[in-house]
């Protein structure tokens, strides 16, 4: 395994099993377990997979079958990406995967209803789409236009014929979150940043974790992030 494999898996098992310190563990935790249920209950030997934004995969390794047929797809190569591809226009023929996995992609395209469309396109009556959106989280990138909540979500899967949509953490989730993103993202020097790391951000995420299990009305009207688990 070459210097770059080494890089791409330690990415992918940071944003699987991600540290405490990471401002973003409260997120990656939670959609970790939401991902883990949904493909428990949709896998079937011999899949065929395709990952859109696979540059790292970190979900592919909660499949249970390992003789799932997994393709990636993205604008990126690296040594897991399969195809070079817009997703907007996936080169691929109709109904040919079983799943069809996007995370943290829609916010990117120029036209997420045509991203879906090109989803279901390619998935086979019956197949699955999991997705994961963004809901609120500052702009990181100039192409960065989208953010999505349940009803958005409803919309963009109207044609597929179930879906959930799960929260990825509470109202709690997305302060703490937020607070650990503005902390991180304004912190320099490098030292403060590693400071602040090691000692705010683990603490405000085991205060979320606490105040989360203790509200007995969950509300999500400030939640992060949200996963869907559509069927065409």
């Amino acid at each position: 395994m070459n210097a770059r494999n080494k890089l791409e898996e330690r990415e992918s098992r940071a944003r699987l099993y991600p540290s405490i310190t990471n401002p973003h563990w409260l997120v990656l935790r939670a959609r970790r377990e939401i991902f883990r249920r949904w493909l428990n209950s949709v896998s079937a030997p011999g899949m065929m997979v395709l990952d859109i934004g696979g540059r790292i995969q970190p979900y592919r390794s909660l499949m249970l079958d390992k003789d799932t047929r997994y393709i990636a797809v993205d604008l990126r190569l690296t040594s897991l990406v399969d195809v070079i591809a817009d997703a907007n226009r996936l080169p691929f023929s109709e109904a040919r995967y079983d799943l069809v996995i996007c995370t943290q992609v829609l916010q990117y395209v120029s036209n997420p209803f045509e991203t879906v469309a090109e989803i279901r396109r390619v998935l086979k009556p019956g197949g699955f789409l999991l997705l994961s959106v963004p809901s609120l989280y500052p702009s990181d990138s100039s192409i960065d236009g989208w953010r999505c909540f349940p009803a958005a979500l409803r919309q963009l899967t109207a044609e597929f014929s179930a879906v959930e949509i799960a929260a990825e953490g509470s109202s709690v989730v997305g302060l703490f979150r937020t607070l650990n993103v503005w902390l991180d993202w304004f912190a320099r020097p490098a030292f403060l940043k590693s400071l602040i790391r090691h000692t705010a951000i683990p603490m405000f995420n085991l205060a979320a974790v606490l105040l989360e299990s203790a509200t007995r009305k969950r509300n999500e009207t400030f939640s992060p992030n949200f996963s869907v688990l559509a069927r065409r």
